[in-house]
C-alpha cells in the first residue's frame, strides 16, 4: 500500500530524503495555508505541519482518508484534538526532543545577563574600549544559587548544566518528590523559599490555568533583591509589565526572554527595555534539535501508517467495536471528576480505584480510568497530558490505579464511582452519571450526596451546618457583581459539616474568594473552572 503524505511546513533535507525514499510513501509539500492544503488533502493519509495553519473540524471534514496529524514540535496549538478523535485521527508530537537546544540557550541567556555581554558588544561596536570598566563589570555562575521553576525535561537539563558550573541548584515542583530525584545535589523547596533564596531563576513549566502568570508583582517581591529571571518556557506563565516594572525599580538586575504571550510581541513591555536581553522563541533552534525533530516525525508518522508503532500519540485512538460517540460522554464525566479530585486533594493522590456500575458501562474500565487519569494530570501538566499517555505519566508520579467494588455511593444506573487515596492517607469518593446518556452529572461527593452539573465556573466550599450561611455567601458575592447560577449543597448531618458548589457566571476575583475563605464558617473554599 502507498500512504500519501502531505507536508505543510519546513523539515531538514535528511528527513525529506528518507520519506521520500521509503517504499510505500508518497510525498507532497504544499504552503503552510489553508487553501493551498485543502486540495491536497482530499487524498492525504498524513499530514506534517506546525501551528501555522489551523487544524480544525471544518478542515478534517475535507480529508476524508487522513490518519495521522504529525507536529514535528512538542507544542499542540492550533490543532483541535476532540475534532481529530472524533474522526479517527491520530494526532502525534515529538515532546522532549530539543531538551538540549533550550536547556543550552538558557545557560547561554544567564551568562549573557551576568557578564553584561550585550553592553559589552554595544560598547564595542560603538567604537569605545572598557567606556567604563566599573559599569561593565560582570558575576561569576560559580557558587550562585540557581532556582528552576519546573523540573521536567529541560529543567533537568538544566539542572545538570548549572551544577557543571559549580551553582547550587534549589527547585520547585509540587510533582516531583526527593526520591524521583536522579542528583541528590539538586535540592526541592517550595516556591516562595525558592524566590526568596535565588540568584538566577529559570521558568519551565508548561502553561496551565495554574501556572498562568503565576510570577506577578506578589511573587517578585518575593525574590532576592537583585536576582536575574530567565524564560525559555511560556510567554503566558509570567505577568510582563510587572517583570518590567522589577527591571526598571532595579529589584530585578536582569531579565532574558525567548518566549512572550502574544507572538509576534509587537507590544511586549519588556522589548527595549535596558538590562533585559530578549531573543525572538528561538531555545529549540538549533541545527541539530531541528534534524532530530524533523527525522522523529517523519519516522512516527510512517510507524503509525503501518501500523508498526505508535509512540507520541496524544489523543485516543477508537476503541475496537466501540461507539466513541457513545462512550465520549462518560469519557466527559471521568475527566471532570479527576479534575475535582485535583481540587479537592491537599495532598499528592497516590492511588486511583474505579469502581463502574450498569450496562452503558461496562467494559468501559479502561478508557474511563485513562480519562480520569488526564483530569486529575491535567491542572498539573497542561496540554502535554492526553488519553495516550496519561497512565504513563500516571506511573510516572507513582500513582497506583486498580479497579474496585462496591464503593459507599448512592445506587444508580450506570454509575462511575471513583476514589483516590492521598499521600497522608485521606480518602475521596465521588461518583456520578449521564441523565439522558449525554449530560454528566456529580451525584455524591464523599458522605455528602448532591446532584450538579460539573461544567462553568465552580466553587467547592467546605463549610459548617449552621444558619445563615446561604445568606452570607449570596450577599458577599451580590455585593461584587458575582451571579450564582446555581446552589447544590450537602450535608453529612445535622448540625455538621457541609459540602456546597456553587456554579458561578464568572470566576470569583482571587480577592474575593480569600474573603469568602476567611469566613467564620467556611472549613475551606476551591475554585476551578470546568
Amino acid at each position: 500500500m502507498t500512504y500519501h503524505i502531505v507536508i505543510a511546513t519546513d523539515l531538514t533535507d535528511e528527513s525529506l530524503a528518507w520519506l521520500k525514499n521509503a517504499p510505500d510513501a508518497d510525498v507532497k509539500i504544499v504552503p503552510p495555508n489553508v487553501t493551498a492544503l485543502r486540495d491536497a488533502l482530499k487524498t492525504a493519509n498524513a499530514l506534517i505541519v506546525r501551528d501555522d495553519v489551523q487544524i480544525d473540524a471544518d478542515v478534517l471534514d475535507d480529508a476524508p482518508n487522513l490518519k495521522v496529524v504529525g507536529r514535528p514540535t512538542a507544542g499542540l496549538s492550533g490543532i483541535d484534538i476532540e475534532a481529530a478523535t472524533a474522526h479517527g485521527v491520530i494526532v502525534m508530537n515529538t515532546p522532549g526532543v530539543s531538551a538540549i537546544a533550550a536547556a543550552e540557550h538558557t545557560i547561554a541567556l544567564m551568562l549573557t545577563l551576568s557578564r553584561r555581554l550585550i553592553e559589552a558588544h554595544n560598547s564595542m561596536k560603538a567604537g569605545f574600549w572598557l567606556l567604563d570598566r566599573k559599569r561593565q563589570v560582570g558575576r561569576q555562575l560559580h557558587g550562585k544559587t540557581l532556582g528552576i521553576i519546573g523540573l521536567g525535561r529541560v529543567g533537568q537539563v538544566v539542572s545538570q548544566m548549572a551544577l557543571g558550573f559549580g551553582m547550587k541548584v534549589i527547585a520547585s515542583d509540587p510533582y516531583v518528590r526527593e526520591d524521583q530525584l536522579s542528583d541528590k545535589r539538586v535540592v526541592l523547596l517550595g516556591l516562595r523559599d525558592l524566590l526568596s533564596r535565588s540568584d538566577f531563576i529559570t521558568l519551565h513549566v508548561p502553561p496551565t490555568k495554574e501556572t498562568l502568570r503565576m510570577i506577578d508583582a506578589e511573587r517578585i517581591k518575593q525574590m532576592k533583591e537583585g536576582a536575574f529571571l530567565i524564560n525559555t518556557a511560556f510567554g503566558k506563565v509570567w505577568d510582563e509589565n510587572a517583570v518590567a516594572e522589577a527591571v526598571k525599580t532595579g529589584h530585578l538586575s536582569g531579565v532574558a526572554v525567548d518566549v512572550y504571550p502574544d507572538e509576534p510581541p509587537y507590544n511586549s513591555p519588556l522589548i527595549g527595555v535596558d538590562r533585559v536581553v530578549h531573543t525572538p522563541h528561538i531555545a529549540e533552534n538549533t541545527v541539530e534539535a531541528t534534524q532530530d525533530l524533523s527525522m522523529q516525525i517523519v519516522q512516527q508518522v510512517m510507524d503509525a501508517l503501518r501500523g508498526t508503532d505508535y509512540r507520541n500519540v496524544v489523543n485516543l485512538p477508537f476503541l475496537p467495536g466501540v461507539d466513541y460517540e457513545r462512550i465520549r460522554p462518560y469519557l466527559i464525566l471521568a475527566e471532570r471528576i479527576g479534575r475535582l479530585f485535583h481540587v479537592l486533594a491537599r495532598n499528592p493522590i497516590k492511588w486511583v480505584g474505579v469502581d463502574l456500575r450498569g450496562d452503558d458501562v461496562s467494559g468501559l474500565v479502561k478508557p474511563i480510568t485513562v480519562a480520569l487519569l488526564k483530569g486529575i494530570l491535567h491542572p498539573i501538566l497542561g496540554e502535554t497530558v492526553s488519553y495516550i499517555n496519561a497512565p504513563l505519566l500516571a506511573n510516572e508520579r507513582g500513582i497506583q490505579v486498580a479497579q474496585v467494588k462496591n464503593l459507599p455511593v448512592g445506587d444508580y444506573a450506570n454509575l462511575v464511582s471513583c476514589q483516590v487515596v492521598l499521600e497522608d492517607g485521606e480518602e475521596i469518593v465521588m461518583a456520578g452519571t449521564l441523565l439522558d446518556g449525554k449530560q454528566p452529572h456529580i451525584m455524591q461527593i464523599n458522605e455528602y450526596r448532591m446532584n450538579f452539573v460539573p461544567e462553568g465556573h465552580l466553587v467547592v466550599m467546605g463549610s459548617y451546618d449552621q444558619p445563615g450561611v446561604i445568606g452570607k455567601v449570596g450577599t458577599l458575592m451580590a455585593d461584587n457583581q458575582i451571579n450564582i447560577a446555581s446552589w447544590h449543597t450537602g450535608r453529612a448531618g445535622r448540625g455538621g459539616n457541609t459540602l456546597t458548589i456553587l456554579t458561578l457566571d464568572n470566576a470569583l476575583p482571587e480577592v474575593v474568594l480569600e474573603i469568602l475563605r476567611n469566613q467564620e464558617f467556611v472549613r475551606h473554599a476551591h475554585q476551578v473552572e470546568l
